[in-house]
């Protein structure tokens, strides 16, 4: 494999009730330009003032991320002609980024975080009749002018499409913790810096989620390496993504730094950010996933698999812990990373999005525990509470999905035998999917009542 150096510039979406430099709702608005006002729209005269809660998230997530916090938020324009931008430049940071030199840890590997800086997002462009390469016209949207964006810059340390997916999920992971990140469709976008064998640097644009940058940066190696196979040069350009088709295509030749003509914002005042108010923001970060992973495996002796997977959804690892208290830690592990997990990722739901409550899961899981309830039923009782929430009890009563008693599972068991001859001639022939149809005629015969455990021993025993 060629050495391949990638680096990402990833922008998140802050939730903060206004926008950045205005009073403008930051929201998602149903009618395209409602959300604006003079200054997001970029008109002569209008003067920006910066939302505090945007610095605060800026310190909180540089501190998250191990960085330096800047002794001044500085902001500066930068100066580019795109439609999406109509008054010709951006307000962001430059010289002076609210935090830097920082890291994030994969495993044992650290990648570096070269800045991470506060700017406004543009306007959003809708291409009409096709797509960007072939529409018929572009329309403005400026209701996304000057939402707040985090621009996260890390070094040339990601060497493969992989890690490049699992820095995101990671980084994503800690916006979430800290309550600052809006997870709206789209709300976070990377552009992936990639060069190999020391060749020229190529970016891609307009990326979107975890697994569209491993896609993304999986077709651009793939892209660089016939050109080199072929003998050709890699230029030094800039790319968009096209997410339907999984490629990139040639936007323009790639900008200098110098070309953008950056110079300080003359209508924003310099912020100082004391000693004292850093601290206070280290003293308010919350427990982070790294940190609640480790304790998870000390407080609770689980498996570093169900760990991991607990601590992917903040909200989803504090359930687990209120529940844990109760049930124990290993039940408790098990069906939230498991089960409920698997339900909620089935209806693309995070945890506080569904109306799975702590209290009707350790109902169901006591249940599981005191032989109440079998592990397909009390999954069952599972998917009913997010699909038709309900209470647990009222879902086990009409559905009659109590187990069976031990003196009626060997009736079924016998049922079963009785009226399927070939296939224990089958089983007793050494096929063991025979098996696995009689336990099905068994659990269809008690209505899933039965413990499948208990059917197959029992048919074991019988045959």
């Amino acid at each position: 494999m060629p050495e391949i150096k990638i680096g990402l510039e990833t922008h998140v979406q802050l939730d903060t009730e206004t926008k950045l430099f205005c009073g403008c709702p930051n929201e998602q608005a149903e009618e395209p330009n409602v959300n604006t006002c003079p200054t997001c729209l970029g008109h002569p005269g209008s003067k920006p003032r910066t939302n505090e809660a945007v610095i605060d998230a800026g310190i909180q997530a540089g501190l998250a991320l191990d960085c330096e916090i800047a002794e001044k938020v500085v902001f500066s324009r930068k100066t580019y002609f795109y439609p999406d931008m109509n008054k010709n430049f951006q307000i962001t940071q430059y010289e002076e980024p609210v935090a830097s030199d920082g890291s994030l840890a994969l495993g044992e590997k650290q990648i570096g975080i070269k800045r991470a800086h506060i700017e406004e997002d543009p306007a959003k462009l809708e291409h009409q009749g096709g797509k960007m390469e072939s529409a018929e016209y572009t329309l403005v949207d400026y209701n996304r002018a000057g939402t707040p964006l985090l621009e996260i810059v890390t070094e040339p340390d990601i060497e493969t499409p992989e890690e490049a997916r699992e820095f995101l999920q990671r980084l994503i992971r800690i916006m979430e913790y800290l309550g600052i990140y809006d997870r709206d469709e789209g709300s976070v976008r990377s552009d992936a810096n990639i060069s190999m064998e020391g060749g020229n640097r190529v970016e891609v644009k307009n990326i979107t989620g975890t697994r569209g940058i491993q896609k993304a940066l999986e077709h651009e190696i793939e892209r660089q390496e016939k050109l080199v196979n072929r003998g050709e040069e890699v230029k030094r350009e800039t790319r968009n993504y096209d997410s339907e088709d999984e490629v990139t295509r040639s936007l323009r030749t790639k900008e200098e730094e110098q070309e953008y003509g950056y110079i300080f914002e003359p209508d924003l005042v310099k912020i100082n950010v004391s000693e004292e108010e850093v601290e206070e923001a280290q003293d308010s970060l919350p427990e982070l996933p790294e940190e609640k992973r480790h304790r998870f495996l000390e407080d609770y002796s689980i498996e570093e698999e169900l760990a991991d997977s607990l601590v992917t959804d903040p909200e989803l690892a504090d359930a687990f812990e209120e529940s844990a208290e109760i049930i124990g830690g290993d039940l408790a592990a098990s069906w939230f990373s498991g089960p409920i997990k698997k339900t909620l990722n089935y209806h693309e739901l995070t945890y506080s999005e569904s109306p799975l409550s702590g209290e009707w899961i350790v109902e169901v899981l006591e249940k599981l525990d005191s032989g109440v309830l079998s592990d397909r039923a009390a999954e069952k009782v599972i998917r009913e509470m997010v699909e038709e929430p309900r209470e647990p009890e009222n879902i086990i009563e009409e559905e009659g999905l109590e187990k069976a008693e031990s003196s009626e599972v060997e009736q079924y068991v016998e049922g079963a035998v009785e009226e399927n001859p070939e296939a224990v001639l089958d089983y007793e022939s050494g096929e063991e999917d025979a098996l696995n149809f009689l336990v099905g005629q068994v659990m269809e015969k008690s209505g899933g009542s039965a413990d499948p455990k208990e059917v197959r021993e029992l048919l074991e025993d019988r045959l």
